[in-house]
This record gives structure tokens, C-alpha cells and sequence, in this order.
């Protein structure tokens, strides 16, 4: 028996990104062949987002800019990003998912993040390259993450990416009560 394909088209060639789609995807559709593909996709925003709106906005246009590339079923991207809130600073990602011109989005619990983190954020540097002189790691935002290293690896930015997909799918998996 031949499984139908679905197709999805990710705004980041990042494995962690490409990864929590497919995963997250096959669980939705476990009857279907998901070819999930990475393309490079502009965030038209700062390499490091330091506010929620920010943060949103490089999704949505990421997921626009695959949509524009080629022809998919989903088109989807995920921004992470940090803001400082009433209890103090934070990182998550906001996901943006795109199906026959319906835009869903989503977003991820939040981190905590030290204040030194937050600082050097604030200085100009990428989250990734902070966690990765401060736990001496490398590459670490193409593995699990600020999120791996803050919680012991109990979670991860792929798991945590993987858990807001499912999330922001739920206008597409209801259509019927969703629409308006």
C-alpha cells in the first residue's frame, strides 16, 4: 500500500527545525509519507529577536517566503526569540504555519534566561553563541538548545518546537469549527 505523500516546506535548513516539523506533522498524518524539506528563508527581522512582536513577525515572514518558493501542502517556520517580562527575561519561539492561505500561529512555553544572558542579548549577540561560551559548547542551537542545557536535557528545542507545531496545527486538524 502506497502512503499518500504530504508535503512541507520549512523556512530554515537548521536539522532541530526540520526535524520538529516532520515529527510533529507525522503525528497528525500517520497514514501519509511526510517529505519534510528546509529551504533558507529571510526572517526580514534581527538575527536576534528581543521582542515578542519581533519574534512573530520573522515566522510569519519566513513561512510567506516558502510560500512564494514552491508549491507544499504546509508551509511553516519557527522563530526563536528573548523579551523580558513583569517576571524577568525569556526565551521562546513563535511558529508560523501557512495551508491554503489560512495563516495559524503558535508559540512556545517560555525559558527563563539569567540576566547575564539577557545582557548579552541586549549587547547585540545571539542566544546560541552566549549558551555556547557559557556551557562550552559548540553549535549548540543546531542541537538542543538553550532549552537542553537550561532544563538538564528534560527538554529540548526540538521537543519544545515539536510541542507548538501540534499547538498552532489545531485550525487545520478543526477546520469545521475553526472556520468563521
Amino acid at each position: 500500500m502506497t502512503m499518500k505523500p504530504l508535503t512541507i516546506l520549512v523556512g530554515s535548513k537548521n536539522p532541530v527545525k526540520v526535524n520538529a516539523a516532520k515529527h510533529a506533522f507525522s503525528q497528525y498524518f500517520p497514514d501519509c509519507n511526510i517529505i519534510c524539506e528546509g529551504i533558507d528563508a529571510p526572517s526580514l527581522v534581527a538575527d536576534q529577536p528581543m521582542t515578542e512582536a519581533e519574534t512573530k513577525l520573522g515566522a510569519i515572514n519566513r513561512a510567506q517566503f516558502c510560500q512564494s518558493q514552491q508549491t507544499a501542502d504546509f508551509y511553516i517556520a519557527m522563530e526563536g526569540g528573548v523579551d523580558c517580562f513583569d517576571h524577568g527575561p525569556a526565551t521562546f519561539a513563535y511558529m508560523a504555519i501557512l495551508h491554503n492561505q489560512k495563516l495559524s500561529i503558535g508559540r512556545s512555553a517560555l525559558l527563563p534566561l539569567p540576566l547575564k544572558v539577557f545582557q548579552a542579548l541586549e549587547q547585540g549577540e545571539e542566544l546560541g553563541h552566549v549558551m555556547d561560551r557559557l556551557f562550552n559548547t559548540d553549535n549548540i542551537k543546531q542541537k538542543g538548545g538553550a532549552i537542553g542545557l537550561l532544563t538538564q536535557g528534560l527538554a529540548t528545542r526540538e521537543s519544545i518546537y515539536t510541542q507548538a507545531i501540534i499547538l498552532a496545527m489545531a485550525p487545520f486538524i478543526n477546520a469545521e469549527i475553526f472556520s468563521d
